[in-house]
């Protein structure tokens, strides 16, 4: 792991390709709505005869602001009242969905995403948390993996506070850049003291962890003003780092729209801003996990790696993939067993048919045995780099060289650039192909194909 990156420009130049970041396989991209609650309700029963552990995601879709670069699912508004029907509504998915769990099941994971979480108030924010261990088996040993998405301008040391109390020992922040003509660019004003505030009350508060969000590739970013935000993040000493590629796709992003194009850094200038931040990172002694994420050598996530436990699902890079995870609230998705589901992405759409006590799923897929074998594929190259092959073999009954006689070509051809080391009995992602592993991957993705590739954002 000493030597887990190398930068190859001209590796670069060839395999950035446009592709899905996996965090599950088959992608979202992939959901129709074809699969409704009715198999939903099929696999929560089946969750529930092997009181498998279960992994909560709770989706808070308000934000005060908006900031221009993002795609996620929110609504923007400045009326705090409006989170209160949201969260009746939202009550009303967790009894509809708990009734059909055993309480045994205990939940080693739960993870408040948004959206901003911290829009709704302390007292929304007790009975949300009451509501959930009133019906699930949330741990109260603080021995849980249980996250907070935090925007650092919509928190403060009481709410940290009672966060804590609550039971969370994780938070996110999103940062994005320091740089104040960035931030104007972005609609995004945020002070380095408004960030250090939050990371020292989570320090005081004893949080377990500390994630901090970049993003490079966004209007009026310079290599050099990007690395004196990472210099000033390092100093912060996050436990982990999530930067992220920023995917201009207006057409599909309305509030990217606001964004002028002119002021985007070329793709050459963002390659040298990730290249940089490597540096930086790397030098500061944080680790390469992979798919933009680095961590301290004592974090889990990097332990998990280097005792090959570490998985990848809906949430990313997670030391709990064994977990049913369930999605609450807009546009939640969820993965119990063989079985994705997601909820309508359309606020009304959700709070109306939970109003008549139905579940709001609109669309999900069930995995198909080649689903499965292509999922431990890109499972195992996308958290490991490296790929066994007689441990697919046995686990799905194959021949691997057989099964993929049609992959092998470009399997070939990527060992003789040197981005992978391939044999007979495995492959192995070279340091010079880590960053570039989403690529390796979809040489595996039987749905590629089918889609148009700029959906997805670029590899870097």
């Amino acid at each position: 792991m000493l030597d887990a990156l190398r930068w190859d420009s001209d590796l670069i130049r060839r395999y950035d390709l446009s592709g899905p970041r996996y965090t599950s396989y088959p992608t979202a991209v992939q959901l129709h709505s074809e699969v409704g609650s009715f198999d939903l309700l099929h696999a929560l029963r089946d969750s529930r005869r092997a009181v498998r552990p279960l992994s909560l995601y709770v989706h808070v879709p308000f934000c005060a602001n908006i900031c221009y670069y993002c795609a996620c699912n929110k609504v923007i508004t400045k009326d705090r009242a409006r989170a209160q029907p949201y969260l009746q509504r939202l009550e009303q998915e967790i009894q509809l969905i708990a009734c059909h769990l055993d309480p045994k099941q205990t939940v080693e994971q739960l993870h408040f995403g948004g959206g901003t979480p911290t829009f709704l108030s302390h007292v929304e924010l007790r009975q949300l948390m009451a509501h959930l261990r009133q019906h699930f088996n949330l741990l109260d040993d603080d021995s849980g993996d249980y996250g907070i998405e935090i925007d650092p301008r919509e928190a403060d040391w009481p709410t940290m506070g009672l966060l804590r109390e609550l039971g969370f020992n994780r938070v996110s922040l999103g940062v994005q850049d320091l740089d104040p003509a960035v931030q104007r660019a972005i609609n995004r004003l945020q002070s380095l003291e408004q960030t250090r505030a939050i990371i020292e009350a989570a320090r005081t508060l004893q949080f377990r962890s500390i994630n901090i969000d970049l993003i490079y590739g966004l209007p009026k970013q310079t290599p050099e003003g990007f690395a004196r935000t990472v210099d000033e993040i390092i100093k912060l000493q996050p436990d982990r780092l999530s930067v992220f590629n920023y995917a201009h796709l207006p057409e599909r992003f309305m509030p990217q729209r606001r964004i002028d194009s002119n002021d985007l850094p070329s793709p050459a200038t963002k390659l040298e801003m990730l290249h940089n931040t490597i540096e930086q990172l790397t030098a500061a002694g944080y680790r390469y996990i992979g798919m933009d994420h680095f961590a301290l050598p004592d974090d889990e996530l990097a332990i998990a790696q280097e005792e090959s436990t570490l998985q990848r699902n809906f949430q990313g890079y997670t030391t709990h993939g064994h977990c049913d995870l369930i999605g609450l609230g807009v546009s939640a998705i969820s993965q119990i067993g063989e079985l994705y589901c997601q909820n309508t992405s359309d606020l009304n759409n959700y709070q109306d048919t939970l109003s008549t006590a139905q579940l709001a799923t609109s669309r999900g897929l069930l995995c198909t045995s080649d689903d499965r074998v292509r999922r431990a594929v890109i499972q195992q190259l996308i958290c490991h780099f490296e790929l066994d092959f007689e441990t697919i073999e046995q686990q799905f009954t194959i021949d691997f060289r057989g099964y993929f006689k049609d992959q092998w070509p470009a399997l070939q051809a990527m060992h003789n650039d040197g981005l992978i080391s391939l044999s007979n009995q495995r492959i192995e992602v070279r340091p010079a192909g880590r960053l570039l592993v989403r690529s390796v991957c979809m040489v595996f993705d039987a749905y590629l194909g089918m889609h148009n590739q700029q959906r997805f954002s670029r590899v870097i």
